[in-house]
């Protein structure tokens, strides 16, 4: 489903796209997600950026996310969720913890994505377990794999535990979960302004870039001398 946001922002309107792997409905990955892409959604606003958002639910790919792993082949609904994915300017990627790590429903879907999709695409990273025992999942397991598929992964990551979603929170608490998705969506919205028009899936920045202070593949090596002139000199 995909929502509008009204503001009076110049240009086009941001892509923010959000995968939820939870399995029940209602679920508290999906909670945490919603909570991730309100806070996105709210600083954008600040800032009189349009955005359109597009959550997908893991669950309701996966039969063809398991169809796909074998034939690699997408079904309809995977095809279309991964060209959403393809267009992103900002993704939200939250992911229940079992064992210690994300769910293989949730691996499974970025395993069948092409790899360099999400290459230089701004990603606030998400998860929910039982207790705060999972927390660390989040950057000893999502982290990696969104590192290795060459995402710009925000600072800062979200672990929601079931008591999270039922604490009071007075102003000012800094460890409510509120605050955290707060955080989180003001450093998703800053990247995503930051590198607004990049081409998504790019692994390496475009010329057009270069005058955003990030270098093309040519002014990588610019000023490279070879090592017979540094010996000669």
């Amino acid at each position: 489903m995909t929502e509008s946001h009204n503001s009076h922002a110049a240009g086009r309107p941001l892509n923010l796209v959000v995968v939820a792997a939870g399995t029940s409905v209602p679920s508290s990955t999906r909670m945490l997600a919603d909570q991730l892409t309100a806070a996105t959604r709210d600083a954008l606003a600040r800032h009189g950026q349009d955005v359109n958002v597009t959550v997908l639910e893991a669950r309701e790919l996966a039969h063809e996310v398991v169809d796909a792993t074998f034939t690699r082949f997408p079904g309809e609904k995977l095809a279309a969720a991964i060209d959403e994915i393809g267009r992103a300017d900002g993704l939200i990627a939250v992911t229940p913890i079992y064992n210690q790590s994300f769910s293989g429903l949730f691996k499974s879907l970025f395993d069948v994505i092409e790899p360099g999709t999400i290459a230089g695409v701004p990603v606030a990273l998400g998860a929910t377990g039982g207790t705060a025992r999972h927390s660390l999942a989040v950057d000893y397991a999502l982290r990696p794999m969104f590192a290795y598929l060459k995402a710009d992964i925000v600072p800062t990551t979200v672990f929601a535990a079931a008591e999270d979603f039922g604490a009071a929170t007075t102003d000012g608490d800094e460890d409510s979960l509120r605050a955290r998705t707060a955080r989180v969506g003001t450093e998703l919205s800053d990247y995503m302004m930051r590198f607004a028009g990049v081409t998504a899936g790019a692994v390496a920045p475009t010329r057009a870039d270069a005058g955003r202070g990030r270098k093309t593949d040519d002014d990588e090596f610019s000023d490279f001398v070879p090592m017979g002139d540094l010996l000669g000199r």
